[in-house]
């Protein structure tokens, strides 16, 4: 009976201790009941949701690969809200960009004062001007530009002739005919820089272009096409429009270094064509412009309605534009 008792004592005291502990739970409960809590549950239950279905996304994933899914999360979520939200208007406003007179360098500034803008001058006038105005140290050229009221998609109203200057373009001009025999001879006499077939095509071969206008003979024009690709982007593929596919090579070499020229019609409907050197001074350049505005006006399209010429201006290498009447 000895050994009972500590039994009925053991039992007791667990009783004893069994009370405390209810106790401390009801007051715990108590304690949350009436402490209010940092966050609100529902953030609670969201952040507990997220951690989970990362937990569950993550798998046997590294903690590596499951903070980088967490990121593209984030990354996702933020790309959703940026759509959602409208677009900040920019609050600071862009500076308007300043004109060319007051970017340019301290000569082109002078060179502009001498040029009134609200003025259309004379063809004459307007190359005295730009001659003036030249503001570079080498032998500048001289440039036209002509606005048309053409649009160059249309086939009938693309723009395109020859014309040659009568005082020349002031550039030395290589030029290479492809032919045999007699017509080689004879480019070889007008004045061309090259003449002939086997040398010319072991240059092409290599990419070697040692000539600014090709002129060709009908004939040779089939062995000529498989350089197109070397030769249409540089400008220099024969052609009968610009008369460097002909029969008559002589007269094709002499009208070449008289200062024949090809102008086209751009995108934008405008041509662009040098006409000279400032040191051919404003006589010899009035002659050159008078002829270029001679072919465009002869060239006009039938089919087109309204103004043709609607502006001209001439100007030099990095020089300021002048208006010129049309």
């Amino acid at each position: 009976m000895a050994e009972a008792k500590p039994k009925s004592d053991s039992i007791k005291t667990a009783k004893v201790v069994k009370a405390p502990k209810q106790k401390q739970v009801k007051e715990a409960e108590l304690i949350v009941e009436t402490v209010p809590m940092a966050e609100p549950i529902e953030s609670i239950i969201e952040t507990n949701e997220k951690e989970v279905k990362a937990q569950a996304k993550a798998g046997k994933r590294s903690a590596k690969a499951s903070r980088e899914a967490e990121a593209k999360e984030e990354k996702q979520e933020r790309k959703a809200k940026a759509k959602e939200a409208p677009a900040e208007v920019s609050k600071t406003a862009k500076k308007p960009t300043r004109p060319k007179a007051e970017r340019a360098g301290k000569k082109y500034r002078e060179a502009v004062k001498l040029v009134d803008k609200t003025r259309t001058y004379s063809l004459g006038e307007a190359l005295e001007l730009a001659t003036k105005t030249s503001t570079t140290k080498f032998d500048a050229t001289v440039e036209l530009h002509i606005n048309l009221g053409v649009d160059p998609k249309q086939a009938d109203q693309n723009v395109r002739d020859m014309v040659v200057l009568p005082a020349g373009t002031g550039k030395t001009i290589r030029i290479a005919v492809l032919a045999e025999d007699d017509d080689a001879k004879a480019g070889k006499a007008a004045g061309a820089d090259l003449s002939g077939s086997e040398e010319l095509f072991a240059q092409l071969d290599k990419e070697q272009i040692e000539f600014d206008v090709l002129i060709a003979t009908p004939a040779m024009m089939s062995k000529l096409g498989k350089y197109a690709r070397l030769l249409g982007p540089r400008g220099l593929m024969p052609n009968p429009k610009s008369g460097t596919v002909t029969t008559d090579v002589a007269k094709a070499v002499n009208e070449a270094k008289a200062g024949r020229v090809e102008y086209r019609v751009d995108q934008a409907g405008i041509i662009h064509l040098g006409i000279g050197k400032v040191s051919f001074g404003p006589t010899k350049l009035e002659q050159n412009a008078s002829a270029v505005l001679s072919s465009i006006r002869s060239a006009k399209p039938a089919s087109l309605k309204g103004t043709y010429l609607k502006a001209g201006y001439v100007t030099t290498s990095m020089g300021p534009s002048v208006k010129i009447e049309l």
